[in-house]
């Protein structure tokens, strides 16, 4: 970490009188609530994208306990590092690649070698410029359509659900409209409650929630397969940079404040590979949290809203607690409410990356061939769809942009 002073330049605003070291209790406040609002309405897909490659349930709370220590120190030290509002948060895109690629040769052990090896690259990133150049140059609609393609079988499960499990299916889906009709940001955590409960009454589960709830951690030996590092690790990567790293520093640059770049990548860096072996996914900038911990509401000052990202951060740390509890109640019920649930957190990412992929028109076939491929769960080599959609889209983006004139 540099010795420099913290790089900060939110919109020039006049100095305020109140130093920006004292305690701002509306940032706690919000730092608090970006902290549940994040964990209830992504848990269920985190869960999703582990179960899909593999893990059982003492490693997926065991890897929602590392995830939430990798998250909360890494928020807490670059808020108080850089002074400025950085939040952090899972890879939810990520995790939805996971749950789209399921099994991966070697099993879970292999996505544990993917989660390390994404780590890596996260801090070469920071290290190395022209990766980070490679990724950025990625042209935006191959990646968004890739990540459409990934987000659709899982936002159409909601729908799926009402013909599967009608009643609870139909509640759901309708505790999600209302609340949304009302308070859109807290609909997907009324939705994920209302599952939960309905989880917890349900025969196979009530009466089975363990009898010791502590968290532990539970280690894993990572393995390193070819098909993991290519069908998983790089198209993880590329999530996480594109769909979470990019738009997360958008969103901080939106209310005026340019971290540095270099420190975030190596700490969200070493924080995922450090923690992959206890099952941990990636983590990355976020968005939606970001906008919620640098935006007014935070606090009036500028410079004291990075004690929202901060506590945010203690907030992700003490969330883990609920791991096992967590792990036990979703992995025992019927799937099809979990994807639906992970689903409805997800409409809203789909809905964007859509729009993204398709709005150029130059890019819009190529966009959609990626999107299309990825949809399909197209494998080779035992390596996914979403690898072989960034292939099959940037042929079509090459083969567009070398057209004969006039053609």
């Amino acid at each position: 970490m540099s010795g420099s002073s913290p790089h900060f330049s939110p919109l020039r605003q006049p100095v305020s009188a109140t130093p920006p070291s004292r305690l701002s209790p509306s940032a706690v406040a919000t730092g608090l609530l970006a902290a549940l609002v994040g964990y209830a309405g992504a848990v269920a897909v985190v869960i999703q994208g582990l179960s899909a490659v593999g893990a059982d349930t003492a490693q997926i709370a065991s890897g929602l306990v590392a995830v939430g220590f990798s998250m909360g120190l890494s928020a807490i030290w670059l808020a108080w590092r850089q002074r400025q509002p950085v939040s952090i948060a899972w890879t939810t895109p990520g995790m939805a690649l996971l749950a789209a690629t399921g099994p991966v040769a070697g099993g879970f052990a292999a996505a544990v070698g993917a989660f390390l090896t994404v780590g890596v690259l996260i801090m070469v990133a920071g290290l190395w410029r022209p990766l980070g150049r490679w990724i950025a140059a990625i042209p935006k609609p191959l990646a968004n359509g890739m990540l459409a393609g990934l987000l659709l079988k899982l936002c159409l499960a909601p729908f799926l659900a009402m013909g599967q499990a009608p009643g609870l299916g139909l509640l759901v889906l309708a505790t999600w409209a209302v609340v949304g009709r009302v308070a859109r940001l807290y609909a997907v955590p009324a939705a994920v409650a209302v599952a939960l409960a309905a989880m917890a009454l349900n025969p196979p589960v009530s009466g089975a929630l363990p009898p010791d709830p502590w968290p532990t951690l539970s280690a894993v030996m990572p393995v390193f397969t070819w098909e993991a590092l290519v069908g998983l690790a790089l198209p993880l990567f590329v999530v996480t940079m594109g769909s979470q790293n990019i738009p997360g520093l958008a969103v901080l640059a939106t209310f005026g404040y340019t971290p540095r770049v270099p420190p975030v990548f190596l700490t969200t860096g070493f924080a995922s590979a450090l923690t992959a072996p206890f099952g941990a996914p990636t983590v990355n900038l976020a968005a939606i949290t970001a906008a919620m911990c640098a935006g007014p509401d935070a606090d009036p000052r500028p410079e004291r809203r990075w004690q929202a990202a901060f506590t945010c951060g203690a907030g992700h740390i003490a969330l883990t607690a609920l791991a096992v509890v967590t792990a036990t109640l979703v992995t025992r019920s019927p799937p099809i409410l979990i994807e639906a649930v992970a689903g409805l957190a997800l409409i809203g990412a789909f809905g964007g990356s859509l729009l993204a992929a398709v709005q150029a028109e130059d890019d819009r076939i190529p966009a959609l061939v990626t999107l299309l491929v990825t949809a399909s769960g197209l494998s080779f080599f035992g390596i996914g769809s979403a690898f072989w959609g960034l292939l099959f889209g940037g042929a079509m983006h090459l083969l567009q942009r070398r057209r004969p004139a006039g053609a």
